[in-house]
């Protein structure tokens, strides 16, 4: 459905608020659509504005004030959003938490973060000790906005008088002339984020108002200027990471667009079925869902076809033919796709430049809000993740930053305040000179910046050179049969601990022998295109897959060996 063009920038975060840029989408798209659980309910503006102020009668009820956390729990669905926007707008802090996190673990974190209300989804709650919860006041069912529990109040009673309260403050109904939103500053704390990275450590990071300022304006002026309320966008990635929560959600409500969460499991199939009917305006993903398509789609097509595909003029033919192939499974009207969140397959990569297809690799930190770098796809540079986005500064801590890779390192109005109670962490996380450590190592060439890995996966050789195990994985998962690979440090020398495709040589009638050995047989030809202190020793086999981070990030502190 498309409606008059109505398009409201983002914010001059020294004039505007985040909050009061969300009122004035709400006023100005009142009966638009806003919120939709794919294949299920959809609410325009007015019924979200409606279930918030609902919300806030919660709030003031018992007694929330200001700045007080609100933790959000739950699988990606249209009430999430609500829940978080009903916080946001409130002046409270929401602390997202992931829903895939250990019991004990939302535990934790809700008694670290000092939450006094929780929305949580009915399956997590099932599976979390109730009689060991810290002192929450109120707990709140996110799918139907029911309490589920309150430490002061009887629960039916509280219904009820939120309830008459609404209908008393709107007895004719709440109208957009009515809503008004805590106005934020831009120093102030809006957000406590806590990471699920691979080091098995999570810390809140607090992100102040002027981070999420300056990534609406990045948003609005340079990654997404043909984005309006007449747009649509399909949420993916988890609500409780910066990268799906800016960029799928928060956005899109600040210029009156519609986002779609698929509420379910996010596999290849249902991700590229909802592309298809959303028929999204821009599209924000993982690495791992163009790497699909390419091992499923088009490599086999590319191999077959492989004479014609460099050929001068039946070579352009077949990569238009791919392009438009592609582009239809992904909705057919996006502009570009962009990738964050992980490394892309250096292959894949580069067999998306040769078509042309309309893709770009970012770079960013949930300590960023989590943008650093962005190029548009058609100046994207194979291997690079663009340049440092506007109010962003990047630098590379190395005496040559375009040979020699250094710490990226990063200042401006979109880095963190520092971590929630960790005043060590934040120390070591800020130089000397208030830039921000990312911990990954990279060059800068031209402006653009290429990342050569994680600081903390960076191996030592026995001669002192510097080994970045990521790189020598995009060679391994090349190779058939791979769907992925961990490349550690063992005793002394180099380990590769894959993971087989064991279901799709089954399907070719392959064995679990002979797909080993055929993998075995190829560490010869990987160490061939490796210098000396690189070489890989050996290789180990996983039966099943990774154990994996919410954004689909290995959880490379688990497979570590001895040094």
């Amino acid at each position: 459905m498309y409606f008059c063009r109505i398009v409201l920038k983002p914010i001059d975060m020294n004039v505007r608020s985040v909050n009061k840029q969300l009122e004035a989408s709400f006023k100005a798209n009142w009966w638009k659509l806003a919120l939709s659980n794919y294949k299920g309910e959809t609410m325009n503006y007015a019924m979200v504005a409606e279930r918030i102020e609902m919300i806030h009668v919660v709030f003031r009820r018992c007694g929330l004030n200001v700045g007080d956390r609100v933790a959000i729990c739950g699988r990606n669905q249209a009430n999430w959003g609500v829940c978080f926007l009903a916080a946001m707008t409130y002046g409270a802090v929401p602390v997202p938490i992931l829903h895939e996190f250990h019991p004990d673990s939302i535990i934790h974190l809700l008694g670290h973060s000092e939450s006094r209300v929780f929305f949580v989804d009915e399956t997590v709650w099932s599976h979390l000790d109730t009689e060991n919860l810290p002192d929450l006041e109120v707990v709140v069912n996110i799918s139907d906005l029911q309490c589920l529990m309150s430490v002061k109040d009887d629960i039916d009673a509280i219904r009820t008088d939120v309830v008459m309260g609404f209908r008393k403050k709107y007895p004719c109904g709440l109208r957009p002339e009515q809503i008004s939103y805590y106005e934020d500053k831009p120093d102030e704390l809006a957000i406590i984020n806590y990471t699920s990275g691979t080091s098995g450590f999570s810390k809140g990071v607090m992100i102040p108002y002027r981070a999420i300022a300056c990534n609406m304006n990045f948003a609005a002026n340079v990654a997404e200027p043909q984005m309006d309320s007449r747009s649509r966008v399909v949420s993916m990635l988890p609500l409780a990471h910066m990268y799906g929560l800016m960029f799928e959600f928060l956005f899109e409500m600040s210029i009156g667009a519609q986002v779609f969460f698929l509420t379910k499991t996010p596999s290849p199939k249902v991700i590229m079925d909802a592309f298809a009917q959303v028929r999204p305006s821009v599209i924000i993903a993982v690495p791992l869902i163009i790497e699909k398509v390419y091992k499923t789609q088009l490599k086999p097509v590319a191999e077959k076809l492989k004479f014609f595909f460099s050929a001068p003029l039946i070579g352009g033919i077949v990569r238009r033919y791919m392009r438009k192939r592609v582009r239809s499974a992904f909705g057919g009207v996006f502009e570009e796709v962009i990738l964050g969140g992980a490394a892309v397959n250096p292959e894949v990569e580069k067999f998306f430049h040769k078509l042309h297809f309309p893709f770009t690799v970012g770079y960013g930190m949930t300590e960023c809000a989590p943008i650093i770098t962005y190029i548009k796809w058609n100046k994207a540079k194979v291997g690079s993740s663009g340049k440092a986005v506007p109010g962003c500064k990047i630098r590379i801590d190395s005496p040559e930053s375009s040979k020699i890779p250094g710490e990226v390192q990063v200042s401006g109005q979109n880095v963190f305040l520092g971590y929630y109670k960790n005043e060590k962490a934040t120390k070591e996380a800020f130089t000397s000179d208030g830039w921000f450590r990312t911990g990954d190592m990279g060059v800068i060439k031209k402006g653009y910046l290429y990342l050569k890995g994680r600081s903390k996966c960076m191996i030592l050789s026995a001669n002192g050179q510097n080994i970045y195990p990521e790189e020598l994985e995009g060679i391994i998962n090349n190779f058939p049969y791979v769907v992925d690979s961990l490349v550690v440090e063992d005793h002394g020398g180099l380990t590769a601990i894959i993971y087989p495709d064991y279901a799709a040589s089954r399907m070719y009638g392959i064995s679990k022998e002979e797909i080993e050995g055929k993998l075995n047989s190829m560490l010869p030809e990987v160490n061939k295109a490796l210098p000396q202190y690189a070489q890989i020793r050996k290789i180990e086999f996983l039966e099943n897959d990774f154990e994996r981070t919410p954004k689909r990030n290995i959880k490379r502190y688990l497979y570590q060996k001895n040094k």
